[in-house]
């Protein structure tokens, strides 16, 4: 016959393993790195990096921004990629107003491929002008944080991809933004 105190014992220890195993099984997952997260982001996040730590005043305070420095020779690339920003910008449709695509000029620019575009245009310090070195395009957060970069796409399907891509991240990113 079961006894009662039985019963007690098996109840417990079943209620037990109930709760310890699966926090061991999620130790044991997450201890030798077997989880792979998700990434919902398309672009590259940045960490720690800001326009105080290169040395440069924000040009758009409490605004979202969109950096592209311009090289000394647009080429083809890089004129696929000021329409890019161009039609992303358009593709925002009534957040346009919130983002501001920011073109950074050094004294070599080739300033002849922004004829065509209304573009806002700063002098970057020599640290951003490094890190922007690369063709990649740069968000940057009302607080003047760099958030995320997308490297340079040769191909012209590729950038419009990735202009896809910066579009999508962008709306995730206002859409959690309570600020700018």
């Amino acid at each position: 016959m079961n006894s009662p105190k039985k019963n007690g014992k098996r109840t417990l220890i079943l209620l037990l393993m109930a709760f310890i195993l699966p926090v061991m099984a999620a130790k044991i997952v997450l201890s030798f790195d077997l989880y792979q997260g998700g990434a919902t982001n398309k672009g590259q996040l940045l960490e720690s990096v800001s326009y105080q730590s290169l040395d440069m005043a924000n040009p758009q305070p409490q605004e979202w921004q969109l950096l592209y420095q311009l090289p000394s020779h647009c080429d083809a690339v890089c004129e696929d990629r000021l329409y890019i920003l161009q039609q992303s910008h358009v593709a925002l449709g009534r957040n346009q107003d919130r983002v501001h695509t920011i073109i950074m000029l050094s004294p070599l620019s080739d300033t002849t491929a922004l004829s065509g575009f209304d573009f806002v245009t700063a002098t970057p310090s020599t640290e951003l002008s490094q890190l922007l070195k690369q063709q990649q395009l740069v968000i940057v957060d009302p607080l003047g944080s760099l958030v995320m970069s997308y490297p340079i796409a040769e191909d012209h399907q590729a950038q419009i991809m990735q202009g896809k891509a910066l579009v999508a991240d962008l709306r995730k990113l206002l859409k959690l933004s309570r600020i700018g």
